[in-house]
């Protein structure tokens, strides 16, 4: 994930100009414009390492790694086993994913926003607190959020590059909206499990906890990635809940695999699946380090 050092004129913005005022990380790294707009991390020993730390999973990428249509479902083991098994398969996933749009990303700590009831030794585990503290920053270098508190400051993150702020981007920095060009899709519901301030919905909310796909085990909590007009937020634990809220909108009908991209209005009562509402069962992945 290196880049070259020492080729200022050719890589970062400001050689020979006034750069960009840079933005020092927790860890003592900076993070820097680059020439085709992008961003990057320039370390302290003077390398450089792309910055990529935020996506949504593309349904793509989730068909292709299940190895079937209908996706994964609320069972994202992915080869784990043992308690906690759904949430580190999970972050497998995303690291694999990652690794996929941006070779060598994978090396970076992937975490899937997602809560759960039990990390193994029987203590509740808060989405928000799984991540890391900032910031985070799509494919493309544009920022999701500087700090962990602008994730949850309202609806959408309030730092956010306006250019995502109302679609967030899947792994390879497409607004996920639209992510072949063919046409908007209704696949707006993200799996996290969680209330509006990234802690655990409810215990019925997690698919247990990330391993049931028979439909039966809960109605996951999900956010919307994008933002969908016409209302469709229900409230319930964690306070005021709005359609728009990237994090926490409403429950889906089941945990079964089911990928529902047409526009329908609420979750289908008739349906048990994760895409019961306008998805596929799609998460957010989050680096811990930019």
């Amino acid at each position: 994930m290196r880049l070259t050092p020492g080729l200022c004129a050719a890589v970062l913005i400001g050689c020979g100009t006034a750069p960009p005022t840079p933005i020092t990380l927790a860890d003592g790294g900076t993070l820097i414009d680059l020439a085709d707009g992008g961003r990057a991390v320039q370390l302290e020993d003077g390398g450089v390492v792309p910055a990529f730390s935020f996506f949504v999973t593309s349904l793509k990428a989730l068909q292709e790694l299940s190895g079937s249509q209908a996706g994964f479902g609320g069972d994202l083991r992915y080869g784990e086993t043992g308690t906690g098994a759904g949430l580190r398969g999970a972050d497998k996933l995303c690291a694999v994913i990652a690794e996929r749009s941006m070779p060598g990303a994978s090396a970076k700590p992937w975490r899937a926003f997602l809560s759960a009831t039990n990390d193994g030794n029987g203590n509740q585990v808060n989405a928000i607190d799984r991540i890391g503290e900032g910031p985070w920053l799509d494919r493309l270098g544009r920022v999701v959020a500087l700090q962990k508190a602008e994730l949850i400051a309202g609806d959408r993150p309030s730092s956010v590059d306006a250019t995502i702020k109302n679609d967030f981007p899947n792994e390879d920095g497409v607004l996920n909206h639209d992510p072949d060009g063919t046409g908007q899709v209704d696949n707006h519901d993200t799996l996290t499990g969680s209330n509006a301030q990234g802690k655990l919905y409810s215990a019925t909310a997690t698919c247990a906890d990330w391993t049931g796909k028979s439909g039966s085990e809960g109605k996951p909590r999900v956010g919307h990635s994008w933002i969908r007009s016409g209302g469709g937020g229900m409230g319930g634990p964690g306070g005021n809940i709005s359609p728009n809220n990237w994090i926490s909108s409403l429950d889906e009908s089941g945990c079964a695999p089911g990928v529902n991209l047409i526009e329908m209005g609420p979750p289908m009562a008739t349906s048990n699946t994760v895409g019961s509402g306008g998805g596929y069962g799609g998460f957010y992945c989050f680096s811990m380090v930019p």
